[in-house]
């Protein structure tokens, strides 16, 4: 199938779980990219209680992906949790600017990753139910590569409006709130559930875990492990100013980042469809490892810049790939769950790393960090390689 025939065939609803992603990450990463910046200068807190509040938020998310892909199964209705979850996140960003402590920011990050927790397994899905296999790497490629555009103009207007506003970070993060509303709005008026009703009931058997099989826990088993490699991108916002970059340009790092995995999502997506998928990851692991080799030796904008690119590379390369290789090994009336538990692995995975980032941040230097980054992404690919051969 040609490359537009590809893009007309996709069902409405994909579009606008595109749009409504690119909404909310502008929304989240506006936010997100003047956190740790918000967190350190404002509030005082330090490189280890960034990494703590990232990555409880995160690993909450990740539990209750769990729970929203169990009930999504059971009940045979998606819709209503990925409506439910993108509502309660844009409700959660006006705690944001009225966080007066390091507590009240957790608890507002908990409350935006619960809302996550709770759309992300039924969101999946869904674009897995409404979309034949032939073009499932095509539609999580463009549902991620939307979601990239998002959190590139998140940072932008982050930067911009610290510039227009001098500076005042309260007042952007009130306006941040905006298009989290408009996101919230797509889902309840654009978003459709598939006409064809799906077998209901197998979401809570747990014990049936195991039909899931060798092939997906192998998939989560390399998601784990790339996630160890790959923590909170709060730690690319702290390593910007560390090599020099005034707060109110640091946000640049996160839009260079999502303007990377913009560009190679949708396309690898198409080759994810083509049958390249182990090139791709083995390219995914390769160009973190590079990215996180640069980030550890960056003592300038130029290496830190050619990092960040690779970083974005990395997760447009593997990301939407992830996901597909989750909907194609998981049955149907068991793939919610499926998502849930693979998003629970690599959360708990995200917590592990973003605590161990920020230890190693507050006790050995930034350059440490990136060095066990480079070191666990080395193992990754060392597994992929040996699984091939041995294949």
């Amino acid at each position: 199938m040609s490359e537009p025939a590809a893009r007309a065939a996709l069902p409405r609803t994909v579009w606008a779980l595109g749009f409504v992603s690119l909404f909310m990450d502008f929304s989240s990463e506006l936010i997100h990219s003047l956190l740790p910046i918000f967190m350190t200068t404002v509030l005082g807190a330090s490189a280890l209680a960034i990494g703590l509040v990232e990555g409880i938020a995160e690993a909450t998310a990740a539990v209750l992906k769990v729970v929203s892909g169990v009930v999504s199964d059971r009940v045979g209705s998606r819709k209503p949790l990925v409506a439910f979850g993108y509502g309660l996140a844009a409700f959660a960003k006006p705690l944001f600017a009225l966080a007066a402590s390091v507590g009240l920011v957790l608890v507002a990050r908990a409350t935006d990753r619960v809302g996550k927790g709770l759309r992300g397994a039924p969101r999946d899905a869904m674009i897995a139910d409404l979309t034949p296999p032939q073009l499932r790497g095509t539609a999580y490629g463009l549902r991620q590569a939307l979601d990239s555009v998002g959190a590139v103009l998140g940072p932008l207007a982050a930067v911009a409006l610290m510039l227009w506003l001098a500076g005042d970070i309260r007042a952007v993060l009130w306006l941040a709130t905006l298009p989290a509303f408009i996101a919230f709005a797509i889902v309840v008026l654009v978003v459709k559930e598939p006409k064809t009703r799906r077998a209901v009931g197998a979401g809570l058997a747990f014990a049936g875990l195991a039909a899931l099989g060798r092939r997906y826990w192998s998939i989560v088993a390399l998601g784990a492990v790339l996630t160890l490699a790959r923590f909170s991108e709060a730690f690319l916002v702290l390593r910007a100013m560390d090599v020099g970059l005034a707060p109110a340009q640091a946000p640049l790092v996160i839009a260079l980042m999502a303007g990377s995995y913009a560009l190679i999502s949708y396309p690898a997506g198409r080759a994810a469809d083509r049958g390249r998928r182990r090139t791709l990851l083995g390219g995914g692991m390769l160009v973190l490892l590079c990215a996180d080799l640069l980030l550890a030796a960056a003592a300038s904008s130029g290496l830190l810049f050619a990092g960040v690119a690779l970083w974005g590379a990395h997760m447009g390369l593997t990301q939407g790939l992830l996901s597909t290789l989750v909907a194609d090994a998981s049955p149907v009336a068991l793939r919610g769950t499926a998502f849930g538990v693979f998003h629970l692995v690599t959360g708990a995975a995200l917590l592990a790393a973003s605590l161990l980032a920020g230890w190693l941040w507050s006790v050995y230097g930034p350059p440490w960090t990136f060095w066990c980054g480079a070191a666990f992404t080395a193992i990754a690919l060392l597994g992929l390689l040996t699984a091939s051969r041995t294949r």
